[in-house]
């Protein structure tokens, strides 16, 4: 019996041996408990990823300490906080990627992981992915929306549907103007009092080869629970990483009791 075991293990090995990489980076903990629950979220996309027989890598606590870990990889997920303090715009980190992106290498962001100030790494990240969240022109109030499939031939579209989610969605995303590469994945009609067609998930191909992804959901951990909302995210790092989507969508199965683990220690929120 052990024997069976141990010959089983090494075939699973060699396979993930030869599997895709994607690294996975969590940021720091933020927010009250249940937001921006990055180590968490990231824990799950790479139990999902290894169910669709990705080689994964898991990152926490920001930028590595040991950059090696993106050697081989085909894509890049970031999941933590921006703005002015983003890690990718760290010392000299923007043009570590830079090199990874010649390579094409490709890139997802997740969440605050979009925004990125509009004169150090925006003109990076419209490149990169396509499009950022920029202060003083994007907002972000948190609202219950009517999400949209905007690309139903698109592979990011596989095996899910439109769904209704309370997010902080993002949205008023910098774009470049008339972007022939921009591919609108998840749209809403926003703000509520005004509505207009706004994009809240984008995919582009980039001319190095590569492919960018943003996603402005997952303020909320229990959104992972939601099919279509995690089948969306997990389909657009596939591509991301120049895997085939599968026809009925990335493969994600979770219970309620896996959505409460690996949850950051974080002080009781505040009541008013």
């Amino acid at each position: 019996m052990m024997l069976r075991l141990f010959a089983l293990f090494l075939v699973l090995s060699a396979a993930l041996a030869g599997a895709t990489k994607i690294v996975l980076i969590a940021g720091k903990p933020s927010h009250p408990p249940g937001e921006h629950e990055f180590n968490a979220g990231i824990m799950l996309l790479d139990k999902w990823l290894h169910q669709n027989k990705i080689n994964s890598v898991v990152v926490k606590g920001g930028w590595p300490e040991d950059e090696s870990v993106f050697d081989g990889a085909a894509a890049l997920v970031f999941y933590m906080d921006g703005g002015k303090n983003h890690p990718i715009i760290q010392g000299d980190h923007l043009a570590k990627i830079g090199a990874l992106m010649k390579k094409g290498v490709g890139l997802a962001c997740l969440h605050y992981a979009v925004e990125v100030p509009s004169d150090n790494g925006g003109p990076e990240f419209l490149d990169w992915i396509g499009g950022y969240y920029e202060t003083g022109y994007s907002t972000n109030p948190i609202n219950q929306a009517a999400m949209q499939q905007a690309a139903p031939k698109h592979p990011i579209s596989n095996g899910w549907k439109s769904f209704d989610a309370r997010d902080e969605w993002y949205y008023r995303i910098r774009f470049k103007p008339e972007d022939p590469r921009l591919i609108p994945i998840l749209t809403t009609e926003l703000p509520k009092e005004a509505p207009r067609r706004e994009i809240c998930s984008w995919a582009v191909q980039r001319a190095d080869g590569g492919r960018g992804f943003g996603f402005t959901g997952a303020h909320f951990h229990t959104n992972w629970g939601n099919p279509d909302f995690r089948r969306l995210v997990l389909n657009g790092i596939l591509w991301t990483a120049k895997v085939k989507v599968p026809a009925g969508g990335a493969k994600s199965t979770v219970t309620e009791e896996e959505l409460t683990q690996n949850l950051d220690p974080k002080p009781p929120k505040k009541l008013n």
